[in-house]
């Protein structure tokens, strides 16, 4: 289920456990109702629950797992913040400075009783079965980054800066990032680059094409996967950045010489 209140957003589901890879062009606010959300950024892994805020910072590749807990569904409220609403709040508001590129992979939102009582009114709001007014959403958005900007100033340095996208280190991003099953236009665009000088750069740095070096580092995560931590090829093949069980499945036999499947029934 996912209720749509312009650029605010209530979703849940109910019985079973969702996964997917996102990047999102804006910042995102979100309050966790009930269940448990996981976000994994490159090798970091943060672990959110209900009363939980959360910041996703724009352009940060991620793996979201929702799950239900403890027999209920899990539910979220999210926000979107475009950079033209968060230039205007942080105009006169002082900004954390000495920006850490690991703050997004900790928790720049500590919970706190005014967060838990301001999502836990906008609730209401859902009940509503018009579309909300645009100048009423603009007013909760604000309310929400006001209370933010108060609980917690680090997460200032994340929606207050203002850079715009470069050239990256290409070697530790890809190090970190490549169990994500992203096309390499997307990867390129992430490290700052055109499709053009990002393959040319690869190739520099690593000796080889882009393709065969995703390749061999997803099989040799999900085989480490296999032996080592006991997994079932069910559980391994999305998480070391394989599209599908087949294609995971055909290009570990190519590679090893016999199924994931195999190992798993051992």
């Amino acid at each position: 289920m996912a209720t749509n209140k312009g650029r605010v957003f209530l979703s849940g589901t109910v019985d079973k456990q969702y996964t997917w890879e996102h990047i999102s062009p804006q910042h995102i606010v979100a309050f966790i109702y009930s269940g448990e959300m996981t976000l994994t950024y490159g090798k970091d892994t943060l672990t959110f629950v209900a009363g939980d805020t959360v910041l996703v910072p724009k352009n940060q590749l991620t793996r979201v797992v929702k799950s239900p807990m403890n027999g209920e569904p899990f539910k979220v409220l999210t926000m979107l913040l475009p950079d033209e609403d968060l230039r205007k709040f942080y105009l006169d508001r002082p900004v954390l400075e000495n920006w850490d590129e690991n703050i997004a992979k900790q928790r720049p939102v500590k919970s706190h009783p005014l967060l838990t009582s301001f999502f836990g009114s906008m609730l209401s709001y859902f009940d509503v079965q018009d579309e909300l007014p645009a100048s009423i959403v603009s007013i909760k958005i604000l309310e929400a980054l006001t209370l933010i900007d108060e609980v917690d100033k680090r997460a200032s340095s994340i929606l207050g800066t203002f850079s715009e996208m470069g050239k990256i280190d290409l070697e530790k991003y890809m190090e970190e990032h490549y169990m994500f099953n992203l096309p390499l236009e997307k990867f390129a665009f992430l490290t700052g680059r055109s499709l053009t000088v990002f393959k040319s750069d690869f190739k520099k740095i690593f000796k080889t094409t882009p393709g065969k070096w995703l390749t061999e580092k997803r099989l040799n995560l999900a085989y480490y996967k296999l032996t080592t931590k006991k997994q079932k090829a069910t559980e391994v093949y999305l998480s070391a950045g394989f599209e599908n069980l087949s294609h995971f499945s055909f290009a570990f036999k190519k590679a090893f010489g016999y199924s994931p499947r195999s190992i798993s029934s051992n």
